[in-house]
Formats: C-alpha cells, sequence, structure tokens
C-alpha cells in the first residue's frame, strides 16, 4: 500500500524551538503532518494519542533524555516497531552506541539537512513519498 507522505506523521522531539521549527517546515513542505514535543514527558503524552510513523529525537533534554524517551517508546508494545532516530549535536561513537542499545534506528548529527531528514524518513518509512513543491 503507496503511502503518500500526505498523512505520514512525524513527530519531533527537541528542547530547541529553532531545531523544532526547521524541521516542522522541511517535513511540511514534503506534504507531512508533523507534531511536535519540547521533551520526553511532552511527547510520551503525544504519542499515544497521535500513533507517529516516525519519531525524531534528541539526546540532550532537560526531565527526560532522548536515550530514556527512546528506550520507554521501544519498550512499549504498540510502538516497539515504529522507527525512532537519535538527533544529537555530539558526533561521538559513544553516543551513537548508547543510542543502538536503547532500541533507536538511526542517528543523526545536527544541525542536520533536509535531505539527512528525508533519507532517513524514506529508509524507515519505505514507502513513504515526498509530495513536491512547485517552486
Amino acid at each position: 500500500m503507496e503511502q503518500h507522505s500526505e498523512g505520514l506523521r512525524v513527530m519531533v522531539i527537541d528542547d530547541s524551538k529553532t531545531i523544532r521549527r526547521t524541521a516542522e517546515t522541511l517535513l511540511k513542505k514534503v506534504g507531512c503532518d508533523v507534531i511536535t514535543a519540547v521533551d520526553g514527558f511532552d511527547a510520551l503524552a503525544k504519542i499515544a494519542d497521535t500513533h507517529p510513523s516516525i519519531i525524531f529525537v534528541d539526546i540532550m533534554m532537560p526531565r527526560l533524555d532522548g536515550y530514556q524517551t527512546c528506550a520507554l517508546i521501544k519498550n512499549n508494545s504498540a510502538f516497539k516497531s515504529t522507527p525512532v532516530i537519535m538527533l544529537s549535536s555530539k558526533d561521538g561513537l559513544f553516543d551513537k552506541a548508547k543510542g543502538r542499545i536503547v532500541g533507536s534506528d538511526q542517528y543523526l548529527t545536527k544541525p542536520f539537512s533536509k535531505e539527512e531528514l528525508l533519507g532517513a524518513i524514506k529508509a524507515h518509512v519505505p514507502d513513504f513519498i515526498p509530495v513536491e513543491q512547485a517552486s
């Protein structure tokens, strides 16, 4: 079943308003339905209500960090198969390994490009087709 990005629900969890806004703008341009959350607690409440197809989560956040948030998502049977992409300004091997341990599907280093963001979605949501924008 082909799923146009129309209705492809993407969640972006980041305590940085700039990152949330950047990701939201890029994703909405290709027709995604974007849900944003400021931290893990905010996200967990919204995930249950919105059932996103893919989740981008920042590692460094107050209250509940990205590792804890990812682990909680992956430990929930309803969301175990939902792809979780870690976002971090750190490009360390340790961070990537820790992300894998808690169940993340991919790791993107900030600042990310539109291509990296869309590439991650295409890699984990194979039937995703971005809506081409008329320029």
